[in-house]
Order: C-alpha cells, then structure tokens, then sequence
C-alpha cells in the first residue's frame, strides 16, 4: 500500500504542476482550482506513504518521478523542448535516485 499511496501522490503532483501550467497565473478559476485540490490531495497521500517509507527515499521518488513525468506532458501537452543539458540532467536525476534506492545504506527500507 505504501507505494501505491506515493504512485497516487506522484500522479496528482503531476496533474497539480500540469494544471498550474494551464491556471495561466490563476486567472483562469478551472484549472486553478484543479491545480489546488490535486497539491491538497497530493501531499495527503505523500504523508500517508512517510508513514512506512524513509523520508528520504520517498521524496527522492515522489520528486523524481514527479520531474520526469512534468517533463514529458511540458513535451506532449504544451509543446514545450527539451534541449540536451535538460535531457542529461533528469537522467542524472533518474540516476540519483536509482544509486539512493537500491546501493545507499545511509537509509534504511
């Protein structure tokens, strides 16, 4: 369940970041209010998954994964590019968090 409720807070930090794209500065109320309400829901179920997961490799995860996935809908929903130093930069991220996860011993699982 622990890593269900981070995939959960993941995917509405993304949504909240991809409608705070879209709110236009808060000046349009819809996207607005759905960028509000997935931060509420999200770190509700961020708190729910630091209950049983580190701290420290849950939020490596949640903004990590957050980073990448933000990345790709900037591509495919608002058209925005990616350059080289960009690209080299969330793989040094996806990386970052590969090493903590699976060869640090400074955090228990």
């Amino acid at each position: 369940m622990k890593y269900l409720f981070l995939g959960i807070a993941i995917g509405l930090e993304v949504l909240g970041s991809s409608f705070l794209k879209a709110s236009e500065g808060f000046t349009k109320w819809l996207p607005s209010t759905i960028s509000i309400a997935a931060y509420i829901l999200c770190f509700y179920f961020l708190s729910l998954a630091l209950k049983s997961i580190p701290l420290g490799i849950a939020y490596a995860i949640w903004a990590g994964l957050g980073i990448v996935l933000t990345a790709i809908i900037s591509v495919v929903i608002f058209k925005q590019t990616l350059d080289m130093p960009a690209i080299i930069g969330i793989v040094f991220i996806i990386t970052g968090v590969v090493i903590m996860n699976y060869f640090s011993k400074s955090v228990s699982h």
